[in-house]
């Protein structure tokens, strides 16, 4: 896609740090909101905003074009100015500049944080040849030109990234083991019940586990010691690999921020209207953004789900652009309702609400875990998440039983679950 670009100066206007979806939807919200002056989007990736998730999934496994994974600007950010391939390095809230890896300096007169994560690296010793993470689309396309049958991979990293990987390397003929030192994988998002649950399935494709165990440095390989051949674990295990994956969470963008007063310890610390620690003319959006839903209670945290980056970007943006514009604040509650999916082989997985909250008391609402089931998580009696398993036709139904959190929620099925 065509880069869109404006004459309109971009001082004085909006500065949009970060040219993901949710830096995209931000600046369509504040034109919505009826903010009618500049909008510059800044990103260091040189491509317009794309779509993430397929990249641990369908593009890393060759399809489709990656020009199919481009969103289209919307007609409310057209006149948006996008600045890519380029680097914001420092801001200045008081002055309300931020400076650029140019040097430059731009002024603004609103601000949205949309930076989003970036993935961790173990600080291991060995080779760094051979060893890749999955974030960015360049990411996906070098990594998938790794991929062919017979080669062996170390995926490091049980959560879903990393089982998404597995399944998608497994059905293109590679040889998969993945090391955790969780005792299943999946655990932290879905508990124990599921996580041996998909882990069965998993096996039964092929996959290897080393769970329990992390991970203490990589081998050289026979033909080429700068790169990786092997990688030893702590209980003395040493797996061939000819590559490795490292899927073991990300970090918060927000070194650009420092210096400014704010509390960067976990992404950026918003209000429930997006606001930064409260300052009407700096908004976060997305991955970064830790918020208060209150869907659940009043505790800000940060959501890594696809479907919240758009939910806040809207949030975010609407709420700056009625500031500037002089339009007051919304006078609704934000209480989005978290939703994420996993496609594990022909295994689709799909979550509604706070499943992070309710992981002490899970219990199945239907089915069974061997075939297809849906878990319920939940907080002080209160369904607060769920978790499906197939059952594709009935996710309105939990997702709107989700949106009812706080209203005396209930299982859908009339008998008692079954505690797990």
């Amino acid at each position: 896609m065509e880069e869109t670009t404006s004459t309109s100066a971009a001082g004085n206007g909006i500065v949009v740090v970060g040219a993901s979806m949710g830096g995209m939807r931000a600046a369509e919200a504040a034109r919505k909101a009826g903010y009618q002056g500049p909008i510059t989007v800044i990103g260091d990736e040189p491509h317009m905003p794309y779509n993430r998730p397929p990249l641990s999934k369908e593009a890393l496994a060759g399809r489709p074009d990656p020009a199919a994974l481009i969103f289209r600007v919307p007609r409310a950010a057209q006149d948006v100015n996008w600045r890519l391939g380029t680097t914001v390095t420092a801001a200045d809230l008081t002055a309300r500049t931020v400076t650029l890896d140019t040097g430059e300096v731009l002024p603004w007169e609103g601000l949205v944080v949309a930076t989003g994560l970036r993935p961790r690296r173990l600080p291991l010793p060995g080779p760094a040849a051979g060893r890749y993470v999955i974030r960015t689309l360049a990411d996906a396309q070098e990594l998938h030109e790794q991929l062919e049958p017979g080669r062996r991979l170390v995926v490091i990293g049980a959560g879903f990234i990393g089982c998404e990987l597995a399944a998608t390397a497994r059905k293109l003929g590679v040889s998969v083991d993945v090391v955790a030192p969780e005792p299943v994988p999946m655990q932290r998002p879905l508990g124990d019940l599921l996580g041996q649950a998909l882990q069965q399935r998993h096996e039964a494709a092929g996959v290897r586990f080393h769970l329990g165990v992390l991970p203490v440095a990589f081998g050289g390989s026979a033909e080429d010691p700068d790169a990786v051949g092997s990688v030893s674990l702590s209980d003395g295990t040493v797996l061939p690999a000819d590559l490795v994956v490292e899927a073991v969470g990300c970090a918060t963008n927000v070194e650009w921020l420092e210096g400014n007063g704010l509390d960067l310890s976990d992404g950026v610390r918003c209000d429930n209207h997006l606001r930064v620690e409260g300052r009407p003319e700096v908004v976060a959006c997305g991955d970064v953004a830790k918020f208060p839903n209150l869907l659940f209670d009043d505790i800000p945290r940060r959501v890594e789900h696809w479907t919240m980056v758009t939910d806040t970007a809207k949030r975010a943006g609407s709420t700056l652009g009625r500031h500037l514009a002089g339009n007051g604040e919304a006078e609704d509650v934000f209480a989005p309702v978290p939703s994420f999916w996993s496609d594990q082989y022909d295994i689709r997985i799909q979550s509604f609400g706070a499943v992070g909250l309710g992981t002490e008391d899970i219990r199945v609402l239907e089915g069974s875990p061997d075939t297809d089931v849906v878990v319920g998580y939940h907080r002080d009696g209160e369904l607060v998440g769920v978790v499906m398993v197939g059952f594709g036709g009935k996710h309105a139904q939990y997702r709107t039983l989700i949106s009812t959190v706080g209203q005396g929620a209930v299982p859908v099925r009339p008998t008692a679950p079954e505690p797990v």
